[in-house]
């Protein structure tokens, strides 16, 4: 090719990437809303901000431009204007404001929202401090682990300096109990990270897996191997993440998530941000119960466990009155409508019995006899009363605590793997061959004896630890592993 023609294909690539340029361009300012500031779109004054963070952060400025906010013009200052009594309120180039958004702020334009997740069990996500976990993390790890750790997922109160602005040592921090300088609880950007606050990312299984992990709460691992979960990842290009009607069984249909059944709506049901709102079980303690919700005029609630008495509509309690009382049975009822968007009444209900024995089997099989057996131990006197300082204290905790709760989880989300191998066969092996010997080196035999006697031997269940497997059982498996493995294969 000669001089001349190379010099044509130059010209042509300069040209394509000035077009390039220019539509870039366009497309960069057809991303900001119409209209006039102030009369269309948020407060004028907030075009000052806008202008430099666009230029100081431009991420964070693109990320709020892009977002919905972005669009219809809501900017810095209609979220971070501080009133001259707000604490955390600072001085910022001729503007009063704080770093803090808080779900009081939000609730300017978001009622229903914050109505719904004030007093919820997210709200409360920050009240730790009475807990085993924090003592653990707190005593045993130390303060800058649960800072760092424990305090990003539930929330912590945040400290502001004397300057109005947060500490570092409490900020930043985006967990889901945060409590604010305002006085209001949780942090909305636990789950719609700013600034983009997008309704995709919250609908997103990883939104809550960030928290909902690992060996005590393992419910993204669950999903992720359940059925609904396989679903999701192949078919995520279909679930309309991003729709502003987004209901389960319409809108979409290829699997649920997280927030579909915690939160969203189907034809039955409505969306809601109480997260807890559709629990029928509590699987947290050591032992689950069924629980009934309590809702307060004042925006607050509460569980209370199957058999416990019940308030009434209009009772004083805790300060307020009651303003509505959904028993197990109607939380369980809001449940099973998300499930009818995609799932037939039978399946429902079989989901449901299979998930209720897996509870009850870790209940009255393992939970219920070693917790009196553990009682009776503090009562002579043989452990003492303070958690953590025994041995066997840290078996127990385990037991229930990690892999009790893993069992618990993945029968509730239909998880096969994490209800026995990493669920109910732990429970049992840390039971028969760590729980039961420490008992004895701690009781001595003949008291540890009298114990499983009294609180194990009752329980069917407990037959083959007493008197040995069936015979004609093992005879049974050791006649398929030879037909399998060979001759011998089982010793």
């Amino acid at each position: 090719m000669g001089i001349r023609s190379t010099a044509r294909r130059h010209a042509l690539a300069l040209a394509l990437l000035g077009v390039a340029a220019l539509l870039t361009t366009i497309g960069a300012h057809a991303e900001r809303p119409v209209g006039k500031a102030g009369k269309d779109w948020g407060d004028p004054a907030g075009e000052a901000c806008v202008t430099c963070h666009a230029s100081q952060n431009p991420g964070l400025y693109w990320e709020w431009n892009r977002s919905q906010h972005g669009q219809r013009g809501v900017n810095c200052l209609d979220c971070h204007r501080a009133d001259a009594k707000d604490k955390d309120g600072f001085q910022h180039h001729g503007f009063r404001v704080s770093i803090i958004v808080s779900p009081k702020d939000c609730s300017r334009c978001h009622v229903k929202e914050f109505d719904e997740m004030d007093g919820s069990h997210h709200s409360k996500g920050g009240e730790i401090l009475a807990s085993l976990d924090n003592l653990l993390g707190e005593v045993v790890g130390g303060p800058a682990a649960v800072n760092a750790g424990c305090h990003q997922c539930h929330g912590a109160e945040i400290e502001i300096g004397t300057d109005g602005k947060p500490t570092p040592q409490t900020w930043p921090n985006t967990g889901i109990g945060r409590i604010n300088p305002d006085g209001s609880k949780g942090s909305c950007t636990a789950c719609h990270a700013r600034h983009r606050f997008s309704k995709a990312q919250a609908r997103t299984p990883d939104t809550c897996g960030k928290c909902h992990v690992g060996p005590d709460h393992p419910q993204i691992e669950v999903y992720n191997e359940s059925k609904h979960g396989i679903l999701y990842r192949a078919k995520v290009d279909e679930m309309q993440l991003d729709s502003d009607k987004w209901v389960a069984g319409v809108d979409y249909f290829a699997a649920p998530t997280c927030a579909t059944c915690h939160m969203s709506a189907s034809p039955g049901e409505g969306p809601t941000h109480n997260v807890g709102e559709r629990i029928s079980w509590t699987l947290r303690p050591a032992i689950s119960k069924r629980i009934n919700l309590v809702k307060l005029d004042n925006g607050d609630e509460f569980d209370v466990p199957e058999g416990e008495p019940l308030p009434k509509v209009g009772d004083k309690q805790k300060g307020a009155k009651v303003t509505e009382v959904l028993s197990w049975e109607q939380r369980r009822s809001k449940m099973a409508n998300i499930c009818r968007a995609c799932h037939t009444a039978g399946v429902v209900e079989g989901h449901y019995r299979q998930f209720d024995d897996v509870v009850d089997l870790y209940n009255e099989k393992f939970a219920k006899p070693i917790a009196a057996i553990m009682a009776d131990l503090e009562k002579s006197g043989t452990i003492t009363k303070a958690p953590f300082d025994e041995k066997i204290e840290w078996i127990w905790w385990e037991i229930w605590h990690h892999e009790g709760r893993r069992a618990r989880h993945g029968a509730s989300m239909s998880g096969p793997d994490y209800t026995w191998w990493h669920g109910l066969y732990e429970v049992a092996k840390h039971t028969y061959f760590e729980f039961i010997p420490e008992l004895k080196e701690v009781a001595g035999a003949a008291e540890a004896n009298r114990l499983l006697g009294e609180h194990f031997k009752p329980i069917a269940g407990h037959d083959w630890y007493f008197s040995g497997l069936n015979k004609d059982q093992i005879e049974k498996v050791r006649k398929g592993y030879e037909e399998r493995y060979g001759k011998g294969a089982l010793k």
